[in-house]
């Protein structure tokens, strides 16, 4: 019976230097920790949905508003209707752009190097490392791809032109390398 406590003992303090490993930071545990972060959070031209019909009337931003609502109408994403009485462009959604769900959503970071991280310091109970790393955009669709969509959207054109630099903060409580919520 004691030699199966000892026994048990031992496992329980195999598992726990197992998973204190993982607070370790390596290239690869951070890589593997964005990507899986990456793979379900999705970049979107508007950070929360824009309500249809929206419309577009003279002022101080309307050229540029006009100029980004011109280019998803261009891609197929939306339908412009002028209204030359009430002197505002109108915009609804096509049935293609019914399915961006008013954010326009394109396409996935994916970790193609992991650049640097600092030493992990304790903040707040966790561990905390920076990460400065390389990202390539993923599954962007056609729609995004065009040179007006670029130009009305300067920071989707850079993100999907190739691997971009990229540094955030992560955390570990033990459990594994993650991005806070």
């Amino acid at each position: 019976m004691e030699g199966r406590i000892w026994t048990l003992t031992g496992c329980a303090l195999l598992l726990i230097a197992a998973c204190g490993s993982d607070t370790k930071p390596t290239n690869e545990k951070l890589e593997k920790a964005l990507n899986a972060y990456f793979d379900t959070h999705n970049e979107c031209l508007f950070p929360t949905p824009i309500k249809f019909p929206y419309e577009v009337s003279p002022g101080t931003n309307a050229k540029e508003e006009a100029k980004q609502m011109d280019a998803l109408t261009h891609a197929g994403l939306l339908e412009r209707q002028s209204g030359a009485a009430i002197h505002v462009e109108r915009y609804t959604l096509t049935p293609l752009g019914e399915r961006q769900k008013g954010r326009f959503c394109y396409g996935h970071r994916q970790v193609t190097s992991v650049d640097e991280f600092t030493p992990p310091v304790k903040q707040n109970g966790f561990l905390q490392t920076t990460v400065k790393y390389h990202a390539a955009m993923m599954d962007v669709p056609v729609w995004a791809k065009t040179d007006e969509m670029r130009a009305a959207f300067p920071q989707m054109g850079a993100a999907i032109s190739g691997p971009q630099p990229g540094q955030i903060t992560m955390e570990n409580a033990g459990a594994g390398w993650q991005i806070p919520q």
